[in-house]
């Protein structure tokens, strides 16, 4: 089933984002793009965002909350996670996952990324995996200046994007199963685009098999 049919086409009333529509098929996709690989590029991502036990983490456009339980694991019980989605059946689907695997310092809530309702400098890392190039353009800048309020100053980000196939038949096999949004996605701009919103870069790089990513932190 192509991806562009797990999105919902018409977007949370508050944001012209794209969100999830099917929670247990967008996970059966992901399972199946990452060829038993999901569990250890996931636990990769937790260990780059540089959150350490006891830290207070937002995961941005959790989604069914996969990222967000690797980041419970890694602050542990003294810590607290918080994934934010537009989508109600995606949330539905993490609470219910969070009760399955005894994740207890995962809360989920709600929201969009370029307006998130939380308070200044609440947390000490941000996460947001796979969900930037859902959004309008216009709108990304916007979503990183959020995730850089609610920072605290020397705060951690790690953003964590697709990263297309190189070559033409790769990009041709993405189109037709994943839209032309990943197909195409340019994270050869994330680094500028994280840079503009007043973090500092960090590091980048690629975990295998498909995911670029961006470290970051909001300067003092």
């Amino acid at each position: 089933m192509p991806l562009g049919h797990l999105m919902q086409g018409a977007p949370h009333a508050d944001t012209p984002g794209v969100t999830i529509a099917t929670p247990r098929a967008y996970e059966l996709f992901g399972a199946v793009c990452f060829a038993g690989r999901r569990d250890r590029a996931f636990t990769r991502l937790a260990e780059l965002s540089g959150a350490g036990r006891g830290d207070r983490v937002l995961d941005v456009g959790c989604g069914t909350g996969y990222l967000t339980r690797h980041m419970a694991a890694r602050v542990g019980p003294d810590g607290t996670v918080t994934g934010v989605d537009p989508s109600p059946p995606v949330l539905a689907y993490a609470r219910n996952r969070k009760r399955r695997t005894g994740s207890a310092c995962c809360t989920y809530q709600e929201g969009i990324a370029e307006s998130l309702d939380l308070p200044d400098a609440s947390f000490d890392t941000v996460v947001s995996s796979l969900m930037l190039h859902h959004l309008p353009e216009d709108l990304r800048l916007p979503a990183l200046r959020e995730m850089r309020r609610v920072l605290r100053p020397g705060g951690r980000l790690l953003v964590v994007e697709f990263r297309p196939p190189k070559s033409r038949l790769g990009r041709h096999l993405v189109h037709g199963g994943a839209g032309h949004a990943m197909a195409h996605n340019r994270v050869d701009v994330l680094d500028g685009l994280i840079t503009d919103a007043g973090f500092e870069v960090s590091g980048h790089g690629d975990v295998r098999p498909w995911l670029y990513y961006v470290q970051a932190r909001r300067a003092r």
